[in-house]
């Protein structure tokens, strides 16, 4: 899914999204709860209407910023309060109120309030914030009103598989139409993340939907879908487009780089997006003059490129061969071309 934070993934029209193949995007329930304002959203006509997206639509819940803002909010069992990062007014967030947010902005899949804590922490601080999310997924049912908005439980419990298995079992046990594992992708090494995704889907019902939040790299997503998983969201095709990094057949490509300016080639010979009827010298040309153009095509063709990844991952299942496409972007992923992955997130918000 690609993210549309604010209602607009960046940089990019409606038009030009669904152009990269992609079926389904997410916007952030914090953020449009600030700015417009999801009362204002619904009188806009709810957020299909409003950004003339006739596609399926996630809703996150603002769980992710309890995390991420920090210092800026108090967690306790009634409520997450929080301080604008716009104007530092006063917001207060429970279970119940984010589930009103979303069926006021009209989503498809609105994602039930959780608790994240960084990693890595206390087993006491950890095993608090599974048992309130667990508690806060059931007053998300419990509040509900819209039959044609599902819901979607989150799994917690850090980097320990007993913890995750014991919460994925609980909320397996509750009326959701589908899962997600979340509080990973927040700075552990992969081998963590692969170890509790691998852990944690077992647990999970077979004939419903299993969404890891915040995921990633092109080589993190299908090692994921071998371990269950079916849904992902993540920032990083858009904001490393804008950083004049793009995700190719052959490898990442760093278009500043100067071996590229007078290159005639096109990004990526295969790709049918706009980006790749140019040459990777104008590209780069793009990034140096500061065109906004540059980040624009560069967004488009690594959502491009995202999509059609899973697209050959659904095609390589259907013809039972998916392990010899893992085995081969493994060995594409690990030289890295002349790209470095590691200066740019890979989360979900922003």
């Amino acid at each position: 899914m690609p993210v549309g934070t604010q209602g607009t993934v960046k940089g990019l029209t409606i038009d030009q999204v669904r152009q990269t193949g992609a079926e389904m995007v997410l916007a952030n329930t914090y953020h449009l709860s600030l700015r417009p304002g999801h009362e204002l959203v619904k009188k806009l006509g709810g957020l299909h209407r409003m950004m003339l997206w006739d596609g399926p639509i996630l809703t996150d819940s603002g769980g992710f910023q309890i995390f991420s803002l920090g210092e800026l909010n108090k967690v306790t069992e009634q409520a997450a309060t929080f301080k604008s990062h716009l104007d530092g007014a006063t917001i207060r967030l429970t279970p119940e109120y984010s589930i009103e947010i979303q069926e006021a902005l009209g989503s498809d899949i609105a994602m039930v309030l959780d608790h994240v804590v960084k990693l890595p922490n206390s087993n006491e601080a950890i095993i608090d914030a599974l048992q309130r999310s667990i508690r806060w997924a059931a007053r998300c049912l419990s509040a509900a009103t819209r039959q044609d908005q599902a819901r979607f439980a989150i799994v917690q419990g850090g980097l320990d598989e007993t913890l995750r298995v014991q919460c994925a079992s609980e909320l397996a046990t509750m009326d959701f139409e589908g899962f997600a594992v979340g509080g990973l992708s927040v700075g552990e090494p992969p081998a963590d993340m692969y170890r509790i995704t691998a852990a944690t889907t077992p647990q999970l019902p077979v004939d419903k939907p299993r969404y890891l939040m915040g995921v990633g790299r092109p080589i993190d997503l299908l090692e994921s879908i071998a371990r269950g998983i079916d849904l992902f969201d993540c920032v990083m095709p858009t904001r490393n487009g804008r950083n004049a990094m793009a995700f190719t057949s052959t490898g990442p490509v760093k278009m500043r780089n100067l071996v590229h300016r007078d290159d005639t080639r096109p990004l990526d010979p295969d790709c049918p997006c706009m980006a790749c009827r140019h040459s990777r010298g104008y590209l780069r040309h793009l990034f140096v003059s500061n065109e906004m153009l540059g980040p624009i095509l560069l967004s488009l063709h690594n959502l491009t490129y995202y999509q059609r990844l899973l697209a050959s991952a659904r095609e390589a299942i259907e013809q039972d061969r998916f392990a010899e496409l893992l085995n081969h972007h493994r060995q594409l992923w690990s030289k890295e071309s002349d790209g470095d992955l590691s200066e740019v997130t890979n989360q979900s918000a922003g």
